[in-house]
């Protein structure tokens, strides 16, 4: 391991985390609120202090960089932006107890949106900002914000390759330009555009703050909202704009580059973002029908508002809600329950399973079932007309292994806490693919202060493991990962 380059970049992760606190002290000087004032203020002064330790310490380090120094990064980074991002809760005292704190973070980091408030309208203005700003910056991901800005990559090109492909959530990651920090740079401007597109549409029907974190919320596809009842109590515009952007920050952000190519054809025939814009219109009708039987709300056009923003909301693993889909029949929230699973696609900001492991998954079935009938011919899967590599067939196989492994372990030890099996099982599976609301203790209308400290502890670690899907997280814990080489 090259400790110094690591310590290198992690110093450039704090030092960023204290500079995005700076706008949330402003805003609490703004209001007066002195508490959140000094929150913001030690926690500023604390961060930046160790990332300027780190820098001092990692003075000279050698750019030999490979893919364990990529994963180990990517999972130091985001544990301790998350151990410094909560302590503004902490000394503010607006969440006193600071596994309540880290919770709340982690979750907003990881863009799951999973809270342990009652009352977040009585948070001050600067808290409520830190705590949406934190989906906004973990929607992209802070280490592809500092490859976009800091001049970090110099000329060794596989040093950020690792960063970015350990960070991005997927399958996998390629370049979209000839150098990864132009890559990063385009992500981050494309994210950019959306999201103050978004905000403009917003700010005709919403007071600019609540634009502003709302915006933040559904570009990070992460959730936290500035209401007790998440959207319930915003107009139907809001809803639909909010519905709109949620689709649109589901989708693989290749697809938008593609399109300033003015690569339609490419785009359409994207094998992911058919699967997934189909799952999304059939689980629409599926849900407006039997919404529809069950009569609970007065028109066709409201139930199937209320029906296209849930999907998309749990579909892109947002989080937000517009009724409160435990009272739904049993039908509607099964489906939700699979799109909680699925997720959204590849390379989006969404969480999940992704639909492109999905469409891989079934056709290494498919392959199987053919080479049953056929043992003595060899059947190449296809994805979007080019030959699959069996590394990346067997890398999904192997993801699909460790989540459905992890998840047991989780469950088992949430179970401990009491709770009913269908609320034990959504926690876990809500924290894992970065949903958010799960159903009956965690559900629409409930959070998760409830929940033991123990249980807690296994949901923040699921949090972070399903949003670096798994194996940054997993390399941390590898003792063998930390020998010098």
């Amino acid at each position: 391991m090259n400790y110094k380059m690591i310590g290198k970049i992690l110093a450039l992760i704090l030092g960023t985390c204290a500079v995005f606190m700076l706008p949330a002290l402003f805003i609490s000087l703004g209001v007066s609120a002195l508490s959140a004032v000094k929150g913001f203020a030690i926690s500023i002064a604390v961060t930046g202090g160790v990332a300027a330790l780190l820098g001092l310490l990692s003075r000279g380090a050698k750019k030999d960089f490979f893919t364990g120094e990529g994963m180990a990064c990517v999972g130091l980074g985001w544990v301790l932006m998350s151990l410094f991002g909560s302590l503004p809760f902490v000394i503010s005292g607006e969440i006193p107890r600071f596994i309540d704190a880290l919770f709340e973070t982690v979750s907003g980091f990881t863009t799951t949106g999973a809270s342990i408030l009652g009352d977040v309208e009585t948070l001050s203005a600067g808290i409520l900002y830190w705590r949406s700003f934190t989906h906004w910056i973990g929607g992209m991901g802070v280490l592809v914000f500092v490859l976009a800005v800091a001049p970090v990559s110099g000329k060794n090109e596989g040093f950020t390759m690792h960063l970015l492909r350990a960070e991005s959530p997927g399958p996998s990651v390629g370049k979209l330009m000839p150098r990864m920090r132009q890559t990063a740079i385009v992500l981050y401007l494309t994210y950019i555009g959306l999201t103050v597109l978004d905000f403009l549409l917003l700010l005709v029907d919403l007071p600019a703050f609540d634009a502003l974190l709302t915006a933040f919320g559904t570009a990070g596809t992460g959730g936290f909202g500035v209401k007790n009842t998440s959207m319930m109590e915003y107009s139907a515009y809001t809803q639909i704009v909010t519905t709109v952007f949620m689709l649109l920050f589901s989708v693989n952000f290749t697809c938008y580059y593609l399109l300033m190519l003015r690569r339609l054809r490419d785009v359409l025939k994207d094998e992911e973002l058919r699967l997934f814009g189909a799952i999304i219109l059939v689980s629409v009708g599926l849900i407006t029908w039997n919404l529809l039987q069950s009569g609970l709300f007065g028109s066709f056009g409201e139930t199937l508002r209320h029906a296209f923003f849930q999907v998309a909301s749990i579909g892109s693993s947002t989080g937000f809600v517009s009724a409160d889909f435990e009272l739904w029949p049993s039908f509607s929230k099964a489906i939700l329950f699979f799109l909680m699973c699925m997720g959204a696609c590849a390379g989006s900001t969404g969480g999940g399973f992704k639909a492109a492991r999905l469409l891989i998954v079934v056709k290494i079935l498919l392959r199987n079932v053919y080479q049953v009938l056929r043992p003595q011919r060899v059947k190449v899967i296809r994805i979007n007309g080019k030959a699959a590599e069996e590394k990346l067939l067997a890398n999904t196989s192997a993801y699909l292994i460790l989540y459905l492994a992890i998840f047991v372990v989780s469950f088992l030890l949430v179970s401990l806490d009491g709770e009913s099996v269908l609320t034990n099982a959504s926690s876990v599976l809500a924290c894992i693919n970065n949903t958010g609301p799960g159903f009956e203790a965690v559900g629409a209308t409930c959070n998760y202060g409830g929940l033991g400290i123990l249980s807690k502890c296994v949901l923040i670690f699921d949090m972070l493991a399903g949003r670096l899907e798994f194996f940054p997280i997993l390399v941390l814990l590898r003792p063998g990962s930390w020998k010098r080489e």
